[in-house]
């Protein structure tokens, strides 16, 4: 059982670079009831991409969300309603 709702939608936009980009995580149960993780990145207004991370239990995904969550906010993501 998932406790709280994670999900964080990030953006990084430089027009002078012409840099447009999204960056998406959610913690959510697979099929199986197992928690995962799915990242979703990509140039905003396109699909992107996405990979699926599976985990045993919620703490270790709770620990990678919130690590990929503060890098991407060093990295210049800025967080925005999706």
């Amino acid at each position: 059982m998932i406790y709280q709702p994670y999900h964080i939608y990030t953006e990084r936009t430089d027009p002078t670079k012409n840099m447009a980009r999204f960056y998406a995580l959610e913690i959510s149960r697979s099929l199986f009831g197992e928690p995962c993780l799915i990242r979703r990145w990509g140039r905003i207004g396109a699909s992107g991409q996405s990979i699926v991370h599976h985990f045993e239990n919620e703490h270790d995904a709770v620990v990678l969300f919130l690590d990929l969550a503060r890098h991407k906010k060093s990295r210049g993501y800025v967080p925005r309603s999706a």
